[in-house]
């Protein structure tokens, strides 16, 4: 595809790509639980989360977390720890079923019948680009008015799938799409 950058930061120029900034937004939009895994309070939010009934339950085991009831109920009641491993299982089974929970509330607010959302991006970091390399890229707007593969792939996890959906929206900037590949920002609000 035409603009895309391959040696992006050659000669000092820093940010994310586009996707990644969407994808980190939608996550602060998704409202995930603010105490760490790894404090009792954290654990037992993701687990009441995980297991408050049984098609969550069925959910967390899709989305990875493959130990026995047994088990459960013993982290549950605190008569046992899960290690390392299990915790990240938890958080990511917990992060994955949070998603497809969100991604339909989300996917609405977001399209707003058809009206969208208006988005802000914030060009990439030139600061420590020698100036004659320097190219004029500035702060813009742009209203998204369909979400769903965005939204779809961000549930999904898919990041490649994300990236193809988020450059279809960012074409609609016209000629010099390609300079908002990488940026600092993207907000939203939902």
């Amino acid at each position: 595809m035409p603009e895309r950058n391959i040696q992006f930061g050659l000669y000092g120029a820093r940010g994310i790509k586009g996707h990644q900034a969407v994808a980190r937004q939608l996550d602060a939009l998704a409202g995930y639980i603010a105490t760490p895994v790894t404090a009792r309070r954290g654990l037992m939010a993701r687990l009441h989360y995980l297991t408050r009934s049984d098609h969550a339950r069925q959910r967390a085991r899709e989305a990875g977390l493959t130990v026995t009831d047994r088990t459960l109920r013993a982290w549950l009641e605190g008569r046992q720890s899960p290690s390392k491993a299990n915790l990240r299982r938890i958080e990511e089974s917990y992060r994955t079923v949070r998603r497809e929970n969100v991604a339909r509330y989300l996917l609405a607010r977001l399209n707003r019948a058809g009206r969208g959302t208006r988005v802000e991006i914030h060009p990439l970091n030139q600061s420590q680009v020698a100036g004659p390399r320097q190219r004029v890229v500035e702060y813009r707007t742009l209203n998204v008015r369909h979400w769903d593969r965005i939204v779809a792939a961000w549930a999904a996890g898919d990041e490649r799938e994300l990236d193809d959906a988020w450059v279809d929206q960012i074409v609609d900037l016209g000629s010099q799409w390609g300079q908002y590949e990488y940026v600092t920002n993207i907000g939203f609000a939902a």
